[in-house]
């Protein structure tokens, strides 16, 4: 069938847009009928501001489901789920898959923590199990913006792939790039890749999209603000041109219409109000504090019982707080793309562990970082952008667990901040606080820090065993004490 415009619009003014994939067919049959159930016909919600108007599904979708035995998956993958104790689909999950799973082109909006993963990997998945990919030749393409988000994708996916014996290769930067093409050689089903890496290696040979039937493009929204949008777009146009596609994201702006408009065919539409989600799930406060004490505050948090990430908006600012709090007593760690692969793999795991407290960071962590248990995310630097907002936020109150974000605001910020809690849907509690004072240690947990000097050392096993004997020896042991690295991996970069 020919391609199918999403929107009437597009008849005006993106007609040779729309026409590109013309006659692409599928060799899977695309599968309608029932109610829709994913929002793509009647009335349109409202977009949050700078989001374009979702498109109208043509076809109606299948209806949702409430168990994942009805969706007629590979029995693999459900024992799969059940061993990782996964009993009951999330909202976007139920939604999505009976149509991705019939082959349908999905749009799928929903918040970060909302289950996106394995909405997308399942399906996907279920699709590819069976088949055999040749070397270099992989048949499915997940796409992300960034290394920390590769990984998780990769962590998550990798033992239901291996119940339908599928194999996956990670691709990224910051890591050995002859050793991704010796996987890409050997065979992979599956590819997880951030998008200036898999071009690297398709420009070297070592690797080719011409099979890939099934392509997925998490956080897209990310990878257009990251300027990725000439090398995504160069890569889906290498894919097969009747293959599956699947867009999802926690936000949906105008840059993201492009690859809506040209790449999906009359898709399956599925929308939750990232906003609507998080006020359900966290509590959101803005905490004004005076420039002269807001660092004296930002310390007492820090001292907090428990986890907490800190965002700051620079490199500069974050390894500055990080030595204070070090100073103060407080066990912190920094994250930023300045660091090398190895220290931000070994950070995490550390924040991860409860080895590290707080995570102090750049945006670098305000996607792809899932951390149990994290029930605090602060805003030392509000962010400017309602979207930096909710992606920060998504760190804590992960899959309808509880949460609080709280954003420090100075007098010249509060103006600022009112805009963009109201771009991003939001009322937030708002508080006059001061270090010292009830107020904050009963909203964030603060408390008066040690003051004792601490130093953040690797755990025993990770340090390398040093020989005496000669150079060569001394390297081997770094090689060996390097080699994990690859199990994961934090950058912003691709």
């Amino acid at each position: 069938m020919n391609r199918t415009r999403t929107n009437d619009r597009f008849d005006r003014t993106h007609s040779a847009a729309a026409g590109k994939g013309a006659g692409r067919s599928g060799s899977t049959p695309r599968r309608s009928g029932g109610p829709n159930r994913s929002g793509g016909h009647g009335r349109r919600p409202a977009a949050v501001q700078g989001e374009f108007a979702l498109p109208r599904t043509i076809t109606a979708g299948l209806p949702a489901v409430d168990s994942f035995a009805d969706l007629g998956m590979p029995e693999q993958l459900l024992a799969e789920l059940g061993r990782q104790g996964v009993s009951t689909p999330f909202p976007i999950q139920g939604a999505t898959l009976p149509n991705s799973l019939a082959g349908r082109d999905v749009l799928g909006r929903g918040r970060t923590g909302s289950g996106k993963t394995l909405a997308f990997g399942l399906a996907l998945l279920a699709r590819t199990a069976g088949q055999r990919a040749e070397p270099r030749q992989p048949l499915g393409l997940i796409l992300v913006p960034t290394r920390e988000l590769a990984q998780q994708v990769t962590d998550a996916l990798t033992p239901y792939a291996r119940s339908v014996h599928l194999r996956m290769a990670t691709v990224m930067g910051g890591m050995s790039i002859g050793r991704q093409a010796g996987v890409l050689r050997g065979g992979a089903e599956i590819v997880v890749a951030t998008p200036g890496r898999l071009k690297d290696l398709i420009d070297r040979g070592n690797c080719r999209l011409n099979h890939v039937g099934i392509t997925v493009l998490d956080e897209a929204d990310q990878m257009a603000d990251m300027g990725f949008m000439p090398q995504v777009t160069a890569l889906l146009d290498q894919v097969r041109p009747e293959g599956q596609r699947m867009l999802f994201s926690a936000t949906l702006d105008r840059n993201v219409d492009l690859l809506v408009r040209r790449y999906l065919t009359d898709p399956v539409v599925h929308s939750v109000d990232p906003s609507a989600g998080a006020v359900t799930t966290m509590e959101h406060h803005v905490l004004h504090v005076h420039g002269a004490d807001k660092h004296a505050a930002t310390t007492e948090i820090a001292a907090r019982d428990g986890r907490v990430i800190m965002f700051l908006d620079t490199k500069h600012a974050v390894d500055r707080l990080t030595r204070d709090l070090l100073n103060s007593g407080v066990r912190a760690a920094a994250l930023h793309g300045g660091k090398s692969q190895p220290q931000r793999t070994r950070t995490l795991a550390q924040f991860k562990t409860g080895h590290v407290s707080v995570l102090v960071a750049t945006n670098v962590a305000a996607r792809g970082i899932h951390v149990d248990d994290l029930d605090l995310v602060v805003n030392v630097d509000p962010p400017t952008d309602h979207k930096d907002y909710l992606h920060r936020g998504g760190r804590t109150a992960r899959a309808g667990e509880s949460g609080r974000v709280v954003t420090l605001v100075t007098p010249s910020q509060r103006r600022g901040m009112v805009r963009l809690m109201s771009d991003a849907g939001i009322r937030p509690q708002t508080t006059q606080v001061r270090s010292g004072e009830e107020a904050l240690s009963r909203i964030t947990g603060a408390q008066a820090p040690s003051g004792i000097p601490v130093v953040i050392t690797a755990p025993v096993a990770e340090r390398p065993q040093r020989s005496a004997s000669s150079r060569g020896r001394r390297r081997s042991a770094s090689a060996t004490r390097r080699a994990p690295v690859r199990k994961s991996v934090v950058d912003a970069a691709a």
